[in-house]
């Protein structure tokens, strides 16, 4: 397996222009896989959902889209989590109904040390560890097991404050740095956890915590990367914004795609800034992904 992603799968309901609601799934970790599955990598999911028609629904995506589920476990007697995004002048925003979601409710036990040691990459997240304490334990052991069997992690901050106080977020954030190989940090993100507003300053920050590869991204400014001692800048590609929810998880899963394709961190940031702008170009998280082949035509004609 190239990726595992572990973390809170969800189903979405997206507001649309005419006031009804578009179905759809998200979960920036479930996001990921899919994104890498759609550029050609082998990618799988470790994460608890209901047995509900949303947990069901969320299965015949993942098999849809080829992301392996032999480490989902479906639940009984907790739901699988849901979210709202509503469009305003402002951009868009979330809300959650996820308190007592099967995802939250994962453990250190239940983590499948088989599934990360076979994995090239184990991707998780900020959220991942924010929705409960149980499961921001069993995502340091997921860590440990990867750092153990030389498996690469990969983390996105994604700091959500609804869900936790930013000293909390902060530490069990800055903490599992130390465990990171390649930190796919979101620049609003940064700035709030570190405090600095410089986009260098902010990796070298994170590089000083122990990733070897930061990837910044910058919205509509591209994004910013450095490989050890060597920093790339990425500029932006004109799109038309309709949508921006998935934007960041597309950029993460296709970075890790490309990245694990040839070995370099530069034409990955290249491909995977190219892929998220085209994402932003319809609604949902997950439907406006595109394929490596659109992102490869979007390549050639710059």
């Amino acid at each position: 397996m190239d990726i595992v992603a572990l973390g809170e799968p969800l189903v979405e309901f997206n507001q649309q222009t005419d006031g009804r609601w578009l179905e759809g799934f998200g979960g920036d970790t479930s996001n990921v896989a899919i994104a890498a599955a759609r550029q050609g990598a082998e990618t799988a999911m470790i994460a608890r959902i209901g047995t509900d028609e949303f947990g069901d629904g969320l299965m015949r995506l993942w098999a849809e889209e080829g992301v392996a589920t032999d480490f989902v476990t479906c639940d009984p007697h907790a739901p699988t989590g849901i979210y709202f995004v509503h469009h305003g002048e402002g951009g868009h925003v979330f809300s959650y109904r996820r308190a007592g979601s099967a995802a939250s409710l994962m453990r250190p036990e239940d983590v499948p040390a088989e599934a990360i040691r076979a994995a090239k990459v184990l991707h998780l997240s900020g959220i991942s560890q924010a929705i409960s304490a149980s499961a921001a334990d069993a995502c340091f052991a997921a860590m440990r097991i990867a750092r153990e069997a030389g498996v690469k992690v990969a983390y996105d901050l994604n700091l959500r404050s609804r869900l936790w106080p930013l000293e909390r977020a902060r530490a069990v954030i800055h903490g599992a740095m130390a465990y990171v190989d390649i930190a796919l940090p979101g620049l609003d993100d940064a700035k709030a956890l570190t405090g600095l507003d410089d986009p260098r300053e902010i990796v070298a920050f994170y590089q000083r915590l122990g990733p070897s590869v930061v990837a910044l991204t910058l919205g509509e400014g591209g994004a910013l990367v450095a490989d050890g001692d060597a920093l790339y800048d990425v500029p932006p590609r004109t799109t038309t914004l309709v949508d921006a929810s998935g934007a960041g998880d597309c950029f993460d899963g296709s970075f890790l795609a490309a990245w694990l394709r040839d070995g370099s961190v530069a034409a990955a940031a290249h491909y995977a800034n190219t892929a998220a702008s085209l994402s932003v170009e319809g609604y949902g998280a997950i439907a406006p992904i595109p394929t490596r082949a659109a992102v490869e035509a979007a390549l050639a004609l710059t």
